[in-house]
């Protein structure tokens, strides 16, 4: 484990939010959130080294992320899609980099639009790439050094990253002026990423706010366009609002991990019941309060995306000239 300073600001001041274990229950620990005083970024600290970061990825990671069908995907994709028209409207070819290109769907989907693709992706477990250049190093580190790109992509990547401020540079260095860095990280300001251990710790390293991200691209020659809040490409509902206010609010307590009430799937596991509507409906007999956490969420989510506190949010900026 490395003890960071902040990325953003590089203060060594910082207040600890809370504590949490790998959710996913691969490696064991217990992992700190703090946020920085000074310019309010929050991260993981102290954290796994990069070198160290292959065991929290394993194989059942890449195969967790893929079990959605194809027509799900294309959905997403046509959506991640809709973030690039400015640039896909101008006459003449567009060249696209997406950072963090897994197995390289978007970028194919985006090539079939017309777009010149290439990516980035440092992971051994995803699929090979042969029909189009993929660089196998981390943002920073590809021997790209001129603007060369009409847009720059990264979808639910800048999270996981060891430097989010060299990621920031290095999009600056590589986008064309007038060009498009598209991006969505989780949103600090919600009650999913501060509150509520949703966040994917420890490969989600740092969590952003649209303060912290708006300084991100000011200083590094980026015009924020667009601040787009809601699950339109990946979702991060507020699962447990009901039990955090309770606790909180109604009985003056702190809310902890401890406090996370029995999933449905481990409530079935541990009563060997079939999942369906027999197991639903005894899980709610168990757990009413969950049970009206998950009944009132459409509603909450839309209040969330009013007030700009949804889980997610998508960044829309544009690279200045010179």
């Amino acid at each position: 484990m490395e003890t960071v300073a902040c990325n953003l600001c590089g203060s060594t001041r910082y207040t600890a939010l809370y504590q949490m274990p790998d959710r996913r229950g691969y490696q064991s620990g217990i992992f700190s959130v703090v946020e920085c005083d000074q310019c309010g970024l929050g991260f993981v600290n102290p954290r796994p080294p990069f070198e160290a970061m292959g065991k929290y990825y394993p194989k059942e990671y890449y195969d967790e992320e893929i079990v959605q069908n194809r027509a799900h995907h294309l959905r997403r994709y046509a959506r991640e899609a809709r973030y690039l028209r400015s640039i896909e409207r101008k006459p003449g070819a567009k060249s696209l980099l997406d950072v963090g290109c897994a197995n390289g769907d978007f970028p194919r989907f985006m090539r079939a639009r017309g777009w010149q693709v290439e990516g980035v992706e440092i992971s051994a477990s995803s699929q090979p790439i042969t029909d189009f250049k993929v660089y196998p190093q981390q943002l920073p580190d590809i021997p790209v050094h001129q603007p060369v790109y009409d847009a720059v992509t990264a979808w639910a990547v800048l999270e996981h990253v060891h430097d989010p401020r060299a990621c920031f540079r290095k999009a600056s260095q590589v986008t064309k002026a007038g060009g498009l860095f598209v991006f969505q990280v989780p949103n600090f300001n919600s009650l999913a990423s501060r509150r509520l251990f949703l966040e994917d710790v420890p490969r989600h390293l740092y969590f952003f706010s649209p303060k912290t991200v708006a300084r991100y691209l000011q200083e590094t020659g980026f015009r924020l366009e667009k601040a787009h809040f809601g699950g339109d490409v990946f979702v991060l509902p507020s699962y447990n609002w009901l039990h955090y206010y309770v606790k909180t609010r109604l009985q003056g307590q702190p809310f902890t991990y401890a406090d996370i009430p029995m999933a449905r799937p481990e409530f079935c596991r541990r009563n060997h019941l079939k999942p369906g509507v027999i197991a639903t409906f005894k899980y709610a007999l168990a757990q009413p309060l969950t049970a009206m956490d998950r009944a009132l969420l459409p509603i909450v989510t839309g209040i969330q995306i009013l007030r700009k506190t949804y889980g997610n949010c998508t960044y829309v900026a544009q690279r200045l000239g010179g």
